[in-house]
């Protein structure tokens, strides 16, 4: 049995564990990061985030088993460094991950992840406030400085790893015993103190990562597909062509073509047919009993034909929208 230490707190418990089964709510019940997953593949979807808070700081992991969109964003007033597992693949922001990088992100900057099944990431968030202490005090200041907007750095291949490691040891001793750091304060310092000195050591000598010819190519494709989606959004219920998109994004037929496909896989209007099930899919979920019906919801999206909705939502998710409609919410706290 674990005593708890005199000093412990109760506001919440410090050791969170998600097991996710549902890309629409993905981001739901974590107050660090805003998340919009989108999954670009047909099987079942399985995510696994664990979180742990360490007294104004946090560790975050994330994995996934198929091929996912998302849109990440840093909530309230951390900083956040990402570290990518060893066999991790995918891009941000349009740019490969691979061995060296470390993402680094200001509050509510946004990142686009495109990942592939196996993505295994490790987020470190802390205030930026606390580093910069640190830094000063170590007459550091010039070696390191925080980050503004999304910015991707090349730093040591074994000090990455190294805090990739770090972070996942962290996550799985806290989800096999969750105790350790929900009742004992001193063991949330502990790991507090080590998560600041990994992170410094990891970005010494740390340095804008310049991409490549192709890289800049791949990283101007994913910003013509967030423009697309940003006007596609905007626009919901009302008929979205690709003259539309291709005058939001400020290129050609050809090259919106080509930035989908590059990106995410699929042709544009595959990709915003998808994304507008999911759509579909979050407001059936939310919904309560006789508050709506799946015509109304389809419609409000811009599904007017109802049978070839039901075909590709059933394709999508693995079920019939009228089943959805008819589940049951998630109580609070479930899958945790």
């Amino acid at each position: 049995m674990t005593t708890a230490d005199p000093d412990s707190t109760s506001a919440g418990p410090a050791v969170t564990v998600t097991e996710i089964d549902e890309p629409t709510a993905a981001g739901a019940d974590i107050e660090l990061i805003g998340l919009d997953a989108m999954q670009l593949g047909a099987v079942p979807f399985r995510a696994r985030r664990v979180t742990v808070r360490l007294e104004g700081a946090a560790v975050v992991f994330h994995s996934t088993n198929l091929r996912v969109r998302t849109r990440t964003s840093v909530a309230g007033t951390m900083i956040a460094y990402v570290a990518f597992g060893p066999h991790a693949t995918g891009t941000v922001n349009g740019l490969a991950v691979r061995p060296g990088l470390v993402l680094a992100v200001e509050p509510g900057a946004e990142a686009r992840f495109v990942v592939d099944a196996g993505w295994e990431s490790v987020t470190c968030l802390i205030s930026p406030q606390e580093l910069s202490d640190h830094l000063t005090a170590r007459r550091r200041e010039g070696e390191i400085r925080l980050p503004r907007g999304v910015e991707i750095l090349q730093v040591n291949e074994e000090r990455a790893r190294t805090l990739f490691d770090w972070g996942k040891r962290l996550v799985e001793t806290a989800a096999r015993q969750p105790a350790l750091f929900n009742e004992r304060r001193r063991e949330r310092l502990a790991a507090r103190v080590e998560l600041l000195e990994t992170l410094l050591a990891t970005l010494g000598g740390a340095v804008d990562h310049e991409p490549a010819a192709g890289e800049r190519t791949r990283q101007a494709q994913s910003l013509i597909v967030k423009n697309a989606e940003d006007h596609a959004l905007s626009r919901v219920g009302d008929d979205v062509y690709v003259s539309d998109l291709c005058r939001a994004a400020g290129v050609s037929e050809r090259t919106l073509e080509h930035a989908f496909k590059e990106t995410m896989g699929l042709a544009p209007v595959a990709y915003l047919i998808r994304l507008r099930l999911h759509r579909v899919r979050r407001a059936l979920l939310a919904a309560s009993q006789g508050s709506t019906t799946v015509s109304a919801v389809a419609l409000d999206w811009g599904f007017w034909h109802f049978g070839d909705f039901s075909r590709a939502y059933k394709e999508c998710f693995g079920e019939l929208p009228s089943d959805t409609l008819r589940r049951e919410p998630p109580a609070p706290g479930a899958k945790q």
